[in-house]
């Protein structure tokens, strides 16, 4: 179902949160809940993943994460405000120590000039700190390289997160 590269990095990244005993929470729009879903395809990632949300419209980024309204139409809701927001409210509403959150345009339609298609936000947080951002444009490479390209970095923004003392 994955690529074999992919579940090799997850079962790598789920081995770097446990051996620092962190849990995570995914709060996933354009990718839908695959961070999760390739996360939980390994055994015994239940110790590591706390849980995750798909936040695929608007009202769900308000209602299970909090992302204020406001900020979703001052923004928009591809945008690193509404990242880094999704990825607090993460762990606001679970009882993860990271949280990761992605939103984007995974096409093929959707895109503007101003927010194209492969345009996608993730944002990393450990609780207590600041959340890190990443602004990805991967290019209009087709749906489903754009979610696996969002997948994969994600893994490595949260891997950097994780290896990062306190």
């Amino acid at each position: 179902m994955f690529p074999p590269a992919l579940i090799a990095t997850a079962e790598s990244l789920l081995a770097t949160l446990r051996a620092r005993k962190l849990m995570i929470a995914a709060a996933e729009s354009c990718t839908g809940g695959l961070i999760a879903g390739v996360l939980t395809e390994i055994a015994g990632s239940s110790d590591v993943v706390e849980r995750g949300f798909v936040t695929y419209s608007n009202e769900a980024k308000n209602e299970l994460l909090g992302v204020p309204m406001a900020l979703i139409k001052e923004h928009g809701a591809v945008s690193r405000e509404v990242a880094r927001a999704m990825a607090a409210g993460a762990l606001e509403h679970s009882r993860a120590d990271v949280a990761v959150a992605v939103t984007g345009v995974a096409g093929p339609g959707g895109g503007s000039e101003a927010k194209p298609v492969g345009l996608v936000h993730i944002a990393v947080q450990r609780r207590g700190q600041a959340p890190v951002h990443r602004e990805c444009r991967f290019g209009d490479i087709g749906r489903h390289e754009i979610r696996i390209a969002t997948v994969e970095t994600a893994f490595d923004m949260i891997d950097q997160l994780a290896r990062t003392p306190v």
